[in-house]
């Protein structure tokens, strides 16, 4: 059938890449992956233009979700409760499927794409669900351009070597689709039911320490902390044990061939000058500017320089001896690259001086800015690591988590012993 399909696209391109996505969005068993990546490879040979390759793709998957959803919309649910078993979408499957979509669908739309079997079926319950087809619309029409876009992006950055890399890649798709949806559904579950989560844990630490009595933004920065703190000490776990188990070298050699294709010899410049991000002159500015900040808008100065000098030294102790313990060797036969140092401590550095400014600060534009300037220097770091071949993309994820495991339970840690502080203040008066 691939093959088949890549014969008809060579001689016909922009028709049968249009209907087939259209027909694959129809629930019929079509490889829009491949397909798609394929003809990022006829863009990459000259054959086919790449934004008219773009919006046809887009154009056929937005059809094929907009007819999915009005053959859903006219059906209901009577014809699939009684035929749906014919296509496995019998009565408690659809049931489920559609009490699901009714809770999250609109948004998922946009990262469903992505999950192979799940976006056959979003435009169907839109439909069966009633979801206002103007808001269906916004999301399934955005989430189809973004698809097709990113996987015809991917053929023409790989080129030549994209039947070797394609089914590694669409994997690694697949898990950042889901994680994405699973985000997205934590967010709105948090939304929907916050008074009820912060009453639950609360109560929790209550029981604990009495102390936890407070409201607010310290509170949602608390347990904020508290979360990322769990997430990213299970991806920890698991990054260990795929490092023990030799399981990083697809993935580094995927994503070290991507970004040698998007960064040729002329960045070299502009990757010098992100690795100078890391370096100790600008961590160091970066440490001043905090104790700064502490001076100026610090509650408790004593206690936010004590864990800063804590954090930042800790930190590089962390750092030293994770590596140590680890003893990978890097791509240019560096030894202890794993976590990289830079991204580990850049995540580290920036983060605590971006947490005082949130914590501190009471403008959201501000406080949005330092967030947004932790991660975008973080990955610049990172990205310049693995284009001059120092470390593993591997080493770089690891940098990014470990050093955001040792942030976060900082951050618990000194919001914890201020709230002791201020409780023994005020039983005291």
């Amino acid at each position: 059938m691939t093959h088949f399909i890549q014969q008809l696209m060579d001689q016909h391109g922009y028709l049968v890449l249009g209907i087939a996505l259209t027909l694959e969005l129809l629930a019929l068993p079509l490889p829009g992956e491949v397909l798609m990546t394929y003809t990022g490879l006829l863009v990459f040979q000259g054959h086919l233009n790449w934004m008219v390759s773009i919006l046809t793709a887009g154009l056929g998957t937005s059809m094929g979700m907009t007819i999915s959803y009005w053959i859903g919309y006219k059906l209901g649910k009577p014809f699939f409760q009684k035929h749906g078993s014919k296509f496995h979408l019998g009565p408690e499957k659809l049931e489920k499927t559609s009490l699901w979509f009714e809770r999250y669908g609109n948004k998922l739309l946009l990262f469903a794409y992505f999950i192979p079997g799940v976006r056959h079926l979003t435009g169907y319950f839109s439909g069966i669900t009633r979801l206002p087809f103007r808001t269906y619309m916004i999301f399934a029409y955005t989430g189809a351009f973004l698809w097709t876009s990113m996987f015809i992006s991917l053929g023409k950055i790989l080129g030549p070597k994209w039947e070797l890399f394609h089914h590694t890649i669409t994997k690694y798709l697949i898990i950042a689709g889901l994680i994405a949806a699973v985000v997205f559904a934590c967010v709105y579950v948090y939304k929907k039911y916050r008074d009820q989560i912060y009453d639950a844990t609360l109560a929790g630490l209550r029981k604990g320490v009495k102390i936890f009595h407070t409201l607010g933004r310290v509170r949602f920065l608390l347990l904020t902390s508290f979360g990322v703190f769990l997430i990213l000490f299970m991806v920890m776990a698991s990054l260990i044990q795929d490092l023990l188990a030799n399981e990083f070298a697809d993935f580094d050699v995927v994503t070290s061939y991507i970004v040698h294709a998007l960064f040729d010899e002329s960045w070299a410049f502009w990757m010098n000058l992100f690795a100078y991000l890391a370096s100790f002159q600008v961590l160091f500015t970066v440490a001043v500017l905090a104790l700064i900040m502490i001076l100026i808008k610090g509650e408790d100065r004593l206690l936010e320089w004590t864990f800063l000098l804590f954090v930042f030294v800790g930190g590089e102790l962390w750092d030293e001896g994770l590596r140590r313990l680890f003893h990978r060797i890097g791509p240019s036969s560096l030894i202890n690259t794993f976590p990289s140092e830079q991204t580990l401590i850049t995540v580290i550095f920036l983060g605590f001086a971006a947490y005082l400014i949130v914590r501190h600060v009471k403008m959201a534009g501000v406080q949005t800015g330092a967030s947004l300037l932790v991660l975008t220097v973080a990955f610049l770091v990172g990205i310049s690591r693995i284009y001059f071949n120092i470390q593993y993309p591997s080493d770089v994820v690891a940098g990014y988590v470990f050093g955001g495991v040792w942030l976060s339970l900082n951050v618990v840690l000194l919001e914890v012993l201020r709230l002791m502080k201020h409780n023994k203040l005020n039983f005291s008066t």
